[in-house]
């Protein structure tokens, strides 16, 4: 089994866990919430899991996701072109593991697997856009329990 999928959107990493201390009467008590900041970019990889039809894998997984990120402005000509010298790579933060954090939680509440511990292969890429594309990410997942063994 295998589908592809392209999410659209500025990829967002999978926010930390916020903690704070809030003193009741003569003693501290400790907050724990998680930030939302990356709500509306996993609405946005549900929308796209559902459109493509995703549907639950049994076994080993391999995915592969290739992030883009929108080019910023230094990156091109007067003209609109972009500049020979801008990298191909992303090489700034979000860090690839963060993104790849947020996107495979995301297909697991939507019952991509089981567990995510069924992922046994994992390819990321980041890069930047080529042109004036915006940003998003092109998403990958096979099984492998299909594959025979090398």
């Amino acid at each position: 089994m295998n589908i592809s999928f392209y999410v659209s959107g500025e990829p967002k990493p999978q926010p930390r866990p916020r903690a704070f201390a809030r003193k009741m009467g003569d003693h501290y008590v400790a907050r724990v919430y998680e930030a939302g900041t990356a709500e509306a970019w996993k609405s946005a990889i549900a929308v796209a899991a559902k459109e493509a039809g995703l549907t639950k894998f049994e076994g080993a997984v391999a995915v592969k996701l290739y992030f883009n990120f929108k080019r910023p402005k230094s990156h091109f000509r007067s003209n609109g072109m972009v500049k020979e010298s801008a990298p191909y790579f992303h090489t700034q933060r979000p860090d690839y593991d963060n993104l790849e954090k947020g996107l495979i939680d995301a297909l697991t509440k939507l019952g991509a697997w089981e567990d995510d511990a069924q992922i046994a292969d994992v390819h990321t890429t980041k890069h930047w856009a080529i042109g004036n594309w915006t940003g998003g990410c092109s998403v990958t997942i096979h099984s492998l329990e299909s594959d025979p063994p090398p």
